[in-house]
């Protein structure tokens, strides 16, 4: 949970931002922001890579409601890497994958808080509240099934994932695609030594001493929406 004393305090003069792929549920949402709040503006975005540059355009963005199937990104991969584009906004998923599992997975990655998409509106009115006072929401009748876990198990390694940088996100992404560092540096346009450098310091964050094992832990957060449920 980010700290709520560096996060924008006045909503209305602050914007949001909602991501989701269906232009209806993306309509949908907006509404709904619009009904419950005083955002200034609310902005859209159908891709994370189109996030990650309204993020970038617009710092005043103090909300992000976030679906987790993106057609760019892959199991929590977008909620990561937006966790570190914008370490002082709330992001509230909408999401249909609302298991108990999957919820602890997003909160270990960084959400503040979680809304099922088929939610009433008074659920994201209570989500709103929650998140905007600095605490985390869960839906009625949520288990956090975390005690169950091995210590080093999906949510650890999303817990790491998600100190990266955006850039060490990146550089993460390739190296996941089989890339080398000569590779990477001229899809990044970066000097190799560069990418090096980051490639240190994202064996040192994830605490693995081969890329092999940096793979190993990425592979672990994209596929958590894949594990079995608790129930």
């Amino acid at each position: 949970m980010n700290d709520p004393a560096k996060r924008p305090q006045d909503s209305a003069l602050a914007s949001a931002l909602v991501v989701d792929d269906h232009p209806l549920f993306c309509d949908a949402l907006t509404l709904t922001l619009q009904s419950i709040s005083d955002f200034a503006e609310i902005r859209t975005a159908g891709t994370l890579e189109k996030a990650l540059e309204v993020m970038e355009d617009d710092p005043r963005i103090g909300l992000i409601v976030l679906d987790l199937n993106l057609p760019d990104v892959n199991g929590l991969d977008g909620l990561v890497r937006l966790r570190t584009a914008a370490p002082h906004a709330a992001i509230l998923i909408a999401s249909s994958m609302a298991d108990n599992r999957m919820i602890s997975h997003a909160l270990k990655a960084g959400a503040d808080g979680f809304v099922p998409k088929h939610s009433q509106r008074s659920v994201f009115r209570r989500a709103l509240e929650a998140v905007g006072g600095g605490q985390a929401f869960v839906p009625d009748g949520y288990i956090d099934p975390r005690g169950d876990e091995a210590e080093n198990g999906p949510g650890d390694a999303l817990g790491r994932l998600a100190s990266l940088t955006n850039q060490q996100a990146r550089i993460l992404a390739l190296i996941c695609e089989g890339k080398l560092n000569k590779q990477i540096a001229f899809d990044l346009s970066i000097a190799e030594t560069t990418v090096k450098a980051h490639v240190t310091a994202i064996m040192r964050k994830l605490g693995v001493h081969s890329r092999t094992q940096a793979v190993l832990i990425a592979q672990e957060a994209r596929f958590a929406k894949v594990l079995p449920t608790a129930e």
